[in-house]
């Protein structure tokens, strides 16, 4: 199975863990749940549940009375309903303790997170600290590719360069302070308490916290600066 529709899969299971819905509904809320992490083709969704209620992890019910068949006329059908299948619980509980790399990698790590709320403490800490690894690793690389190539690239590409970078840094905080409100939190299930909130920190105009213990930015030429400011 792919990566892709391994995401789907995982996404439809633990929305129907909720409760039972239609296929309109359902499409509904998966754009919400994936639509902030990617791009949603509706096009994937019903082959999805096919395989789903083929292997056994779904029921389709009827809710209707009476079918009534779609034709050119009435332009009516019945709605089906989906349902997790005792197969399918078991699936979602197997899905919501995996922990491997494969729930670190910016396919899956979205879709995790939005269902931290019913998954184990203990894995919630190997998915946070190994996304975090998964990123200080991207970061690496990507410091070390702007050092070699700054030179050969003008203020725009090394913008572009520096606006990734910055986006990557911040995930890293967030995950910092994610580990360790669920190491002061150790509790087997629920969501985090509370964050501090961000009106109390300061600015220094280039979106480093006073305080925080990332290392300064380095003087990239930006767009737009004066001989002298550079």
């Amino acid at each position: 199975m792919s990566r892709r529709s391994g995401v789907l899969e995982f996404a439809v299971l633990g929305l129907l863990h909720d409760a039972p819905m239609h296929g309109y509904e359902l499409r509904k809320r998966l754009n919400v749940l994936l639509g902030s992490f990617r791009a949603f083709s509706y096009g994937t969704l019903y082959p999805c549940l096919k395989s789903l209620v083929a292997q056994g992890f779904l029921v389709e019910d009827n809710p209707d009375v009476e079918y009534v068949p779609a034709t050119a006329l009435n332009g009516k059908r019945s709605k089906i309903v989906y349902r997790l299948s005792p197969e399918g619980k078991e699936r979602f509980e197997e899905l919501l303790a995996d922990s491997g790399p494969d729930a670190w990698e910016d396919e899956h790590f979205g879709v995790h997170f939005a269902f931290f709320g019913q998954t184990d403490r203990a894995v919630r800490m190997r998915v946070l600290e190994g996304r975090r690894s998964r990123l200080e690793e991207r970061l690496e690389r990507m410091r070390s590719s702007i050092a070699r190539t700054r030179e050969r690239f003008d203020d725009y590409t090394l913008e572009l360069q520096r606006h990734g970078l910055e986006s990557v840094e911040r995930e890293v905080r967030w995950l910092n302070e994610l580990i360790e409100t669920e190491r002061a939190n150790r509790t087997g299930r629920g969501g985090p308490s509370p964050a501090s909130s961000d009106t109390d920190k300061t600015s220094d105009g280039r979106g480093q916290e006073i305080g925080s213990s990332d290392p300064p930015e380095p003087p990239y030429d930006r767009p737009g600066r004066s001989a002298q400011e550079r």
